[in-house]
């Protein structure tokens, strides 16, 4: 399993993410921005082990290749997914859904946010650790 420091991700072009949208430590590096001509958004975002992202939704369709490790992923009133490696992932406009690492490995995903006209993401609560452990072997 590759290791990252955050030296190593300031190198590779990856920011912290904010803070107040994770639960853990997640780094961001951003491909194509939003603009005038292009109205898509195209990100990695690296997430530690045990990091997930807080309940939110999206104006259009977002897309999640899984590029490393285990994704955890979960729509709102479902049980948690796993996707790994390779996989992707669609989601409908206005899905209430969160994503993250599996608790012992790192996840990267490259987002694509299509639509963003539409509105780029609706940041809601924290999924609690109840949530989160949902999505382990028992």
């Amino acid at each position: 399993m590759k290791t990252y420091t955050p030296e190593d991700l300031q190198e590779e072009g990856y920011k912290p993410a904010p803070a107040e949208y994770f639960t853990g430590q997640a780094w961001l590096k951003s491909y194509v921005a939003p603009d005038n001509n292009t109205n898509c958004i195209v990100s990695d975002v690296l997430f530690a082990p045990g990091t997930r992202n807080n309940w939110h939704t999206h104006g259009s369709n977002q897309i999640l290749v899984v590029r490393e490790g285990v994704c955890y992923y979960q729509e709102d009133g479902k049980p948690v997914k796993r996707y790994a490696a390779g996989s992707a992932i669609n989601i409908l406009p206005g899905i209430k859904h969160w994503h993250g690492a599996s608790p012992n490995e790192v996840m990267i995903h490259t987002a694509i946010g299509i639509n963003t006209e539409k509105g780029i993401v609706n940041w809601l609560e924290p999924v609690t650790n109840e949530q989160y452990y949902a999505g382990e072997i028992k």
